[in-house]
């Protein structure tokens, strides 16, 4: 399959290809072996033991690279319940040594940021958060022993956007340092970040790569032999790996990725609109409204601007609740971008593990509520969310 076909075609077939296997299946077999018969001692037929490599597996490492236009593709299972791609992140961070230095920019997921300032640092990393929106803080907080920039974009939960291209510019004038992108929440349908300067990209499987709220698992892919060979290194000596049946059920999902993403953002923008002129609602934020503070950027590096929207509520900590109760269709649940339309409430969830005058500061109050735009009617959402925000703000 070649890299130049579109991506629609490359979710469907790259890593699919039905002659790798004796029987041509069209759907790739779940292999459940954890050991393979070798010819002799150390001489394999490709496979030696399961954490090292299944070829369910690589079908998806195969798959998500090329949507990517990355050359590599690693898969690391998520072995935290509590939060999506932390042993993709564990194992990214695993590429530095004590005493390095760490930028990440200030808007991330709660679990990231746990991660770095309470997890990360007991090994003796240094770890800068910084509003990376704008580059000349990025400037200023590089540091000689700087070996990484970490940024999500659009972040976790207030949708600020991060230029890759001028915070990869801004990196590489120093060397060694490595800019990796969290490309969880717009995904490779939308935006491409190896292609704008980074040299690493994540996910979280779990969320629209899946897309049907039935696995957790991460994924790295990089352009970078180097960083290539010693992540599948980490990822067989850590032993963060998923299993054949979660690798399958993600294979299946990214399949539809393409038409799930054209109608996450559809409802999306319905919903973001409507938002936009309820008398019971602060402030809306969507990359896709030309009143997002960075629209112009959205519009530049992203060719489509997604399904989460977040929006603040006229009231406090009582009326975000109150809005929760009365919502028949937004579940309140943790996690997104599912086919089913979620909402939380990110100073009580997602991110409660942020302090509070942290979050203060970054305008995670108690009336901000982050919603996962889903796949049901466009009208059915506007009806919902137009009822509940009458019941609680009534």
């Amino acid at each position: 399959m070649s890299n130049s076909c579109d991506f629609a075609t490359k979710a469907i077939h790259v890593g699919n290809e039905a002659d790798q296997w004796k029987c041509h299946a069209v759907v790739p077999p779940i292999f459940l072996s954890t050991t393979f018969e070798e010819k002799e001692p150390a001489v394999t037929y490709g496979y030696d033991y399961s954490r090292a490599g299944n070829p369910t597996r690589e079908c998806f490492e195969k798959c998500i690279a090329s949507l990517e236009n990355a050359k590599h593709g690693i898969q690391i299972l998520l072995m935290c319940c509590s939060a999506s791609g932390l042993a993709a992140l564990a194992t990214i961070t695993h590429l530095l040594k004590a005493d390095d230095h760490v930028v990440v920019c200030d808007d991330v997921y709660g679990g990231t940021n746990r991660y770095f300032s309470k997890v990360s640092t007991r090994f003796n990393l240094e770890i800068s958060m910084v509003d990376v929106t704008d580059i000349e803080k990025l400037k200023l907080a590089i540091k000689s022993n700087t070996k990484m920039v970490w940024i999500e974009t659009p972040t976790n939960p207030l949708l600020k956007l991060i230029d890759i291209q001028a915070v990869a510019d801004v990196a590489h004038k120093h060397e060694g340092i490595l800019v990796v992108v969290d490309n969880t929440f717009i995904t490779p349908y939308f935006q491409n970040p190896l292609e704008l300067g980074a040299d690493i990209v994540t996910h979280s499987i779990t969320k629209y790569i899946n897309g049907h709220a039935d696995v957790v698992m991460g994924f790295i892919a990089t352009n970078n032999d180097i960083i290539h060979e010693k992540l599948r290194f980490l990822q067989n000596a850590m032993g963060a790996v998923p299993g054949p049946f979660s690798c399958y059920l993600a294979l299946r999902g990214v399949k539809t990725l393409h038409l799930r993403m054209r109608e996450h953002e559809k409802n999306a923008f319905e919903v973001a609109r409507f938002l936009n002129t309820s008398p019971h609602v602060k402030k809306v934020v969507y990359p896709g409204l030309e009143s997002h503070p960075q629209h112009e950027l959205a519009k530049k590096q992203m060719s489509g601007f997604g399904g989460m929207v977040t929006f603040f509520i006229n009231g406090d900590i009582e009326t975000a609740k109150s809005f929760f109760k009365h919502s028949k269709i937004f579940t309140l649940a943790e996690s997104l971008g599912g086919y089913e339309s979620l909402a939380e409430h990110p100073a009580l969830m997602t991110h409660a593990s942020v302090p509070q005058n942290e979050r203060e500061v970054l305008g995670i109050s108690d009336s901000l509520i982050r919603l996962s735009v889903g796949l049901e009617s466009g009208k059915d959402l506007i009806k919902d969310l137009d009822e509940a925000l009458k019941a609680a703000c009534a």
